[in-house]
């Protein structure tokens, strides 16, 4: 019995695997065919074909081929060129996808910018985007204009569903111009020497420490994440695919895209995922699919149960982050008959497909193709956050069981090219040298990752202080800088801790305070400060330096504390109450043990 399921699971392993493949095997590096190409071939076989469901109209592929060539031709009207870039900040909808697609036919990149930041962050990544021209809509623009003054440049604002009275020399309404602009595809020679090298979008990362970063996605690795879902998923022209996660995070952006728009079929984008309205709209919508974050699938099990949450025509979900301890309550609950889950990075060339579905694992290398994945996981020490190597002076491949950070060899092709970040320095800091041999290259994913016999994978930990909460990486670094500026803070130590019922770690501060601890005004400078997901849910008061000891080694023991009453001899808050943070008691600790409140 024992073999024929080894059997069954090789086999489909090797036919999502072979699906996969078939789709991405065009793709060259020096190929002109660009992501706009692969969409325009779309367009031209299923033209008629609805190809996006938004929260405001209906579009076939023809008509979304039409807007996305008057995003281009606009391009053009401002004397944008290959090499130039737009910035792109706004909810989801179909002007979204039509924007980046319309832009690449002209060889115009486009910075995706995360919604949820304000201020400083703002500013940074807009600075760092090299953009003069800011696309926005009506929801968004306000944040571009508070963070505007923090910007090194002149910054012109474009806004969609702009009303006439809040124009401005330095910010119009995009409406006019795209209506009256052409409809007809530009002409391909406008991206004559382009090719699957250059650079299509830049998607931001927290990365591990600092500022948010921006991944450079040249055209190649886009295609591949499109191309690589379009063939996984084995979606088809009667899909129909429900994507509610952000389109500025490459799982929503492209990995949730490319099996509706290069397969037929249709794409049911909503503004913002709701865990309320979520199974209603699954229904109504008649989706077959949908792509989703650990996050997301957590939210829905805590919710009530709902008379549509079985009733719907979905045969898969797909994305990444679904933890153990949900996964299987998730598909029983709501009958989800298969589930793929993967592993990847924005910034990476390592990826994994968990094919067979099996509980907690992000994916399978069998031992028949493990030489041809590109994955290693080697021996990591904690102590110095670097990987460990032996006497000859070469890294150690984990055995199985072993935890050990994740690699992958960079090469001049699709499967090792590691194309980095905008910032060369910060490009550099994810590549380690001489691993296996002198001179090899190989790419940091940062992640640890243990491999058991059967050849699953499953994710560990984040390597460093960097952790995860609500779906985004949060450096501790910059929550430190942007929150020891803070009045009355003296000094600050963050991190990440562990809370029961939640997806990834909840963010703590140690604060060494002048005077006394205003929670109204810490909760006022963090707001203004920090994006949501980045807010501390636990504030520690520390008396005096002394009692970080050496930071690295305090830090562990803050971790180890946690925000227990009975174990820290301090002050520790949560987050709510009308001041924004209220103290946190012993009956409060034990309400968020049980899992009765929602952080």
């Amino acid at each position: 019995m024992k073999l024929m399921a080894n059997i069954r699971r090789d086999l489909k392993f090797a036919a999502g695997l072979r699906r996969l493949l078939q789709r991405i095997k065009p793709i060259q590096l020096d190929s002109p065919d660009l992501v706009c190409d692969d969409f325009e071939e779309a367009v031209d076989r299923f033209g008629d074909n609805v190809a996006i469901e938004d929260d405001h109209r209906t579009l076939t592929y023809r008509e979304l081929d039409a807007l996305a060539n008057r995003f281009g031709h606009w391009a053009q009207s401002r004397r944008l060129h290959r090499g130039d870039v737009v910035a792109l900040m706004m909810l989801n909808r179909a002007e979204y996808l039509a924007a980046w697609i319309g832009f690449s036919k002209v060889g115009v990149a486009t910075a995706l910018i995360n919604t949820n930041l304000t201020g400083h962050a703002l500013a940074h990544c807009l600075e760092i985007s090299r953009a003069s021209q800011i696309i926005t809509d009506d929801e968004c623009w306000h944040q571009v204009e508070e963070a505007r003054p923090f910007v090194n440049r002149n910054l012109m604002l474009w806004v969609i569903d702009l009303k006439d009275e809040a124009e401005a020399d330095n910010r119009r309404g995009l409406d006019k111009p795209l209506r009256g602009g052409s409809s007809v595809r530009p002409n391909r020679s406008i991206r004559a020497g382009l090719t699957n090298r250059d650079t299509a979008l830049y998607i931001y990362t927290s990365g591990t420490t600092g500022l948010p970063k921006a991944a450079r996605m040249p055209h190649s690795r886009a295609r591949t994440y499109m191309r690589a879902f379009a063939g996984a998923t084995a979606s088809t022209a009667s899909d129909r695919i429900f994507n509610a996660l952000p389109l500025y995070h490459s799982t929503g952006g492209l990995v949730g895209v490319g099996p509706a728009l290069l397969n037929g079929g249709r794409l049911i984008l909503r503004r913002k995922f709701s865990a309320t309205t979520f199974w209603p709209d699954v229904k109504a919508s008649g989706a077959t699919i949908f792509v989703y974050i650990g996050e997301l699938c957590r939210y829905l099990i805590n919710c009530p149960e709902h008379p549509d949450e079985r009733d719907h025509k979905l045969r898969l979900a797909f994305g990444n982050g679904l933890r153990p301890d949900v996964w299987e309550v998730f598909q029983q609950r709501f009958a989800i008959p298969e589930i793929l889950e993967f592993y990847g990075s924005t910034e990476g060339n390592v990826s994994l497909f968990n094919f067979d579905g099996k509980p907690g694992a992000i994916g399978r290398v069998p031992n028949f193709v493990k030489n041809r994945i590109n994955i290693r996981l080697v021996r990591f020490d904690i102590e110095t956050q670097e990987p460990m190597r032996g006497p000859d002076g070469f890294c150690q491949l984990t055995g199985p069981g072993e935890a050990g950070e994740a690699i992958g060899m960079i090469g001049n092709d699709i499967q090792h090219n590691f194309s980095g970040y905008a910032d060369k320095a910060a490009s550099e800091k994810k590549i380690l040298t001489d691993v296996f041999q002198r001179g090899d290259r190989w790419f940091r994913t940062g992640d640890l990752m243990r491999r058991d016999s059967d050849g699953y994978y499953y994710f560990v930990d984040r390597i460093g202080d960097t952790y995860r909460w609500k779906g985004e990486n949060i450096s501790t670094t910059e929550v430190e800088q942007r929150l020891s500026e803070a009045p009355g803070v003296q000094e600050v130590v963050s991190y990440g801790v562990p809370v029961p019922d939640q997806d990834g770690k909840a963010g703590m501060v140690a604060l060494i305070v002048e005077g006394r601890f205003s929670a109204r005004a810490f909760a006022e400078w963090v707001d203004a400060e920090l994006p949501p997901y980045a807010r501390p849910i636990f504030v520690r008061l520390l008396k005096n330096a002394e009692t970080t000891g050496t930071f690295k080694y305090r830090k562990g023991d803050l971790v180890e504390e946690g925000y227990d009453p009975s174990r820290v001899a301090a002050r520790l808050y949560v987050r709510g109450g009308k001041a924004g943070y209220t103290k946190l008691t012993a009956e409060g600790f034990a309400t968020i043990m049980r899992g009765d409140v929602r952080l």
